[in-house]
């Protein structure tokens, strides 16, 4: 988790992280990992998900992508309510 994504948390804010990181907790946002060991090691299951959304199986809404300078005004849209579909952020 870099600077970047945490200057975009507001101070006391929580971050979900899928990969384990747990930070060090800075202006009190609060770090809280999620690992999901049963399907982190099911490569044909999660090769099976992936093909499923690449055949159209399965649909993924995004609302919109963001370049991760512009995590302020992502998350400013979603605070506002109305977005369908989930917002991402690239980096």
């Amino acid at each position: 988790m870099g600077a970047l994504t945490a200057r975009a948390v507001r101070d006391g804010g929580r971050v979900v992280t899928l990969l384990g990181y747990d930070g060090p907790g800075e202006r009190g946002i609060v770090y809280q990992p999620i690992v999901v060991f049963r399907y982190a090691r099911e490569r044909a299951e999660l090769d099976r998900l992936r093909q499923q959304v690449e055949d159209g199986e399965i649909t993924l809404r995004v609302a919109r992508t963001f370049a991760a300078e512009q995590a302020t005004e992502a998350h400013r849209l979603l605070a506002a309510g109305g977005v369908r579909g989930r917002l991402v952020l690239t980096f």
